[in-house]
């Protein structure tokens, strides 16, 4: 069943068992889905559909950091019921110490010296990791790892 499908029956479950916020994030999704479709003249496919859904947790997470800075307790809620719902439809995340043996691996194949090829790690990273990691993580992992 791909994604999209499957987006598409949990909010028809959610209208009937009468969830309201996972109606609501699952709409907010479809409607991100939808824009990027028109934009693009496209249909989205099951990965272009995963990167919808990493840009709108990462945009979930810049939002809980500042209602955290605000001292909003209640939108902090709001959001990250949000991030929830979006993460069901996310590939498995990697372990900590699987990206960093991926990291370790790209550095030995791109022959990575220094900062200066971190475009090259974070390159060939980019396609393994897609949906499965925080890439602001794997790249201070990266930074970490040219640095030393």
């Amino acid at each position: 069943m791909s994604l999209k499908v499957r987006i598409t029956d949990d909010m028809k479950s959610a209208m009937k068992a009468k969830e309201a916020d996972k109606l609501a994030a699952i709409r907010l999704l479809l409607a991100a889905i939808k824009q990027k479709e028109v934009d693009e003249r496209i249909e989205l496919d099951d990965a272009g559909i995963t990167a919808v859904i990493d840009k709108m947790i990462k945009q979930r997470r810049d939002s809980i950091s500042q209602y955290q800075a605000a001292q909003r307790q209640d939108l902090v809620d709001k959001e990250q019921a949000e991030m929830d719902v979006l993460m069901a439809y996310m590939p498995q995340q990697l372990s900590q110490a699987e990206i960093e043996a991926l990291i370790a691996k790209a550095v030995a194949d791109t022959g990575a010296a220094g900062m200066q090829d971190m475009g090259k790690v974070m390159g060939a990273l980019r396609p393994q990791l897609a949906g499965r990691a925080d890439m602001a993580q794997v790249s201070a992992l990266i930074k970490a790892k040219l640095s030393a």
